[in-house]
């Protein structure tokens, strides 16, 4: 992706890639799974899907090349969907874009008690300082991991926030994927 900002990282150039890559493709998408694997293992072992994907040897070895995967089944919960995921060994890492609504912290004093799933939903939905973000988190099988916040208000790729512990439930479910 020619507009994904250099970063020193590996991990937070793939999760800027897919950042970007989920951005063209607008907001109101569901959410998607990637895996992440070695750039120069996977130029090595499998030249033509390389070529496919349009890696040349001009990238950097240590990279990362995320590749989607198949579409996420629509009605399951995503936390059940994660747990039938098994990775083959030449999958390094996995990434998941999700958008969600977002309230900030001062509202969790408003939240009412007792309410059930659905209407704990509805109820962020109707709130007046909700925010639409897209997370994407990545991890690797090392427990390395990396997320990308983008607020829908502030739709621009200088505005995506990334950091190791933005979301952490997520990445603690990302890595369970790579447990025996």
């Amino acid at each position: 992706m020619s507009n994904t900002p250099m970063a020193a990282n590996p991990l937070t150039r793939a999760v800027l890639e897919i950042d970007e890559y989920v951005s063209e493709l607008g907001w109101d998408q569901p959410a998607r799974l990637f895996a992440l694997v070695d750039t120069a293992r996977l130029r090595a072992e499998q030249p033509s899907l390389a070529d496919r994907l349009g890696l040349d040897g001009g990238a950097e070895s240590a990279a990362l090349t995320p590749i989607e995967q198949e579409e996420i089944p629509a009605g399951k919960p995503l936390d059940e969907f994660l747990g039938t995921i098994a990775w083959p060994d030449a999958v390094t890492g996995c990434a998941l874009t999700v958008e969600r609504l977002m309230l900030p912290p001062s509202a969790e004093a408003e939240v009412p008690k007792d309410l059930g799933e659905a209407a704990l939903t509805k109820w962020v939905a109707e709130h007046p300082e909700r925010q639409e973000v897209r997370m994407t988190v990545a991890v690797l099988r090392d427990g390395s991991r990396e997320s990308a916040l983008r607020l829908r208000e502030k739709d621009s790729p200088t505005e995506v926030l990334t950091g190791s512990d933005l979301v952490p439930g997520l990445a603690r479910a990302l890595t369970a994927t790579f447990e025996d």
